[in-house]
């Protein structure tokens, strides 16, 4: 009879190194984003529009909150995406 405790860390291995591989695309995903914050950063004086726009960070939640199919929870979500838009505007480019 096979060891569950044994069974449990082979699980437990191969779930984090899924977890590897996903944080590795949110590593890529979110310098993408990031690179397309500043292509718009970069038009926006051309475009004449001021650096923060709150009505296009509203746009932002609602849209995560129309994808996010859980099990995160929307407020947690929002949470995430206020660090995201956080650090966008800090970052320099």
């Amino acid at each position: 009879m096979p060891d569950e405790n044994t069974e449990a860390q082979v699980r437990i291995a191969e779930i984090r190194k899924r977890i590897d591989a996903v944080d590795c695309q949110l590593v890529e995903l979110l310098n993408e984003r990031a690179q397309c914050s500043l292509d718009i950063r970069a038009l926006k004086p051309q475009a004449r529009q001021g650096l923060y726009d709150p009505k296009r960070e509203e746009e932002i939640f609602t849209n995560v909150a129309k994808c996010n199919k859980g099990p995160l929870y929307g407020d947690d979500l929002r949470e995430i995406y206020e660090a995201i838009l956080h650090v966008a505007k800090e970052m320099r480019g």
